[in-house]
């Protein structure tokens, strides 16, 4: 026996209303743009053009933008299914396309729902360092992400007629209904989304890890400092034969470890803030970049390209721009919370700068090359 198709009309849960889908629609198109702003940010700072300016100072901004993007994105999960719950009925609407413009509209939509859900799926598993495809996850994040935006613009343009009536509307008395009120179905919503944050967000944010249930890499690791890539894993290995090469317009100066010991130290509290978005603050010690620089006759505010001894690694060499290289936060660091630095945090030394990503602090430095 063929099951007859309901019409739209017949979805009359208040859950469907349309100042409902709006509310709930707004705080999606508020966690989602900030999402994706977040995440533009991260990704000129790591691939910048020529006119983006990124400041040293102050030290936790990266680890609060960061913060933000996965925060945002994790809160826009429930957020999204709730829009769509809330919207399904308009799938049994007929005629299913009325005119060219709602066609248009209706591709829009399907473009928007695919590229938010492969956005947001893709960021939670790459905050679990979790990549189970074939192609290079930043890259292809990062142009969805432009169509994802793009919809939502399309989208808003497009609905924004409806939007401002059902969010003007005066407070109307609801007639009894089966189920969850809109005020319910709201508050729901509302306290999944404070759950999943909470629950998450206490990688980035340090004073709600010990109720973040579901929160990442904030193990304690390796002189209490977390991991995301090994020395086995990077190949990297030491010989005691091992020089720092600084290389500036007049030569090539070489040392040995003894010999940057010997210089000047400087000690930092700084924090590593990681593109999957956890962070942690931990103290460093080592040669600030303005006084090696001075050392070898080069002038700080010198952009200063880096180079480890890691081998086949998508950042092995990284730039210091000249606003860094003139901060004295800026170390070439020996030491980790007061240990000699453990090989799989960059033994024998490592940048550590302020305000950059952790993907940027390059370990197992071998070269500077001051440009």
């Amino acid at each position: 026996m063929k099951l007859p198709i309901p019409a739209e009309e017949q979805f009359r849960a208040p859950a469907h209303h349309e100042r409902v889908t709006s509310k709930i629609g707004l705080a999606l198109a508020v966690t989602f743009t900030t999402c994706f702003v977040t995440g533009l940010l991260s990704h000129l700072i790591q691939h910048p053009p020529g006119w983006f300016f990124w400041p040293s100072r102050p030290i936790g901004l990266y680890r609060l933008t960061q913060g933000l993007h996965v925060i945002s994105g994790v809160a826009s999960i429930p957020l999204l299914l709730a829009k769509l719950w809330s919207v399904y009925p308009k799938l049994f609407g007929r005629p299913l396309v009325r005119s060219l413009p709602h066609a248009l509209e209706r591709l829009s939509i399907l473009v928007l729902s695919g590229a938010a859900f492969f956005e947001l799926t893709t960021g939670l598993l790459n905050v679990a360092q979790n990549y189970p495809w074939g192609f290079y996850f930043p890259q292809v994040h990062y142009a969805v992400a432009w169509l994802a935006i793009g919809s939502i613009l399309v989208h808003v343009a497009v609905k924004l007629p409806i939007i401002r009536r059902a969010l003007s509307r005066a407070t109307i008395e609801e007639p009894p209904a089966e189920g969850l009120s809109r005020r319910g179905f709201l508050m729901t919503t509302g306290l999944a989304t404070g759950v999943a944050v909470v629950a998450t967000a206490g990688a980035t944010v340090p004073f709600l890890r010990g109720v973040s249930a579901l929160s990442w890499r904030t193990g304690k690791g390796t002189q209490d400092l977390p991991v995301n890539r090994t020395a086995a894993a990077a190949g990297v290995t030491w010989s005691p034969a091992w020089r720092l090469s600084v290389v500036t317009p007049r030569g090539t100066t070489k040392f040995s470890l003894d010999e940057l010991r010997a210089l000047p130290q400087t000690t930092a509290e700084l924090p590593i803030a990681c593109v999957e978005g956890w962070s942690q603050s931990a103290t460093w010690r080592g040669i600030s970049l303005p006084t090696l620089l001075k050392t070898v006759g080069a002038a700080p505010g010198t952009a200063v390209r880096v180079s480890s001894s890691e081998r086949g690694g998508l950042y092995g060499v990284s730039m210091l721009p000249g606003e860094h290289t003139a901060d004295e936060l800026t170390l070439l660091a020996l030491e980790l919370n007061g240990e000699v630095l453990a090989p799989d945090h960059g033994f024998p030394c490592r940048i550590i700068a302020p305000n950059r990503p952790g993907v940027l602090q390059t370990k197992w430095v071998t070269k500077l090359e001051a440009l």
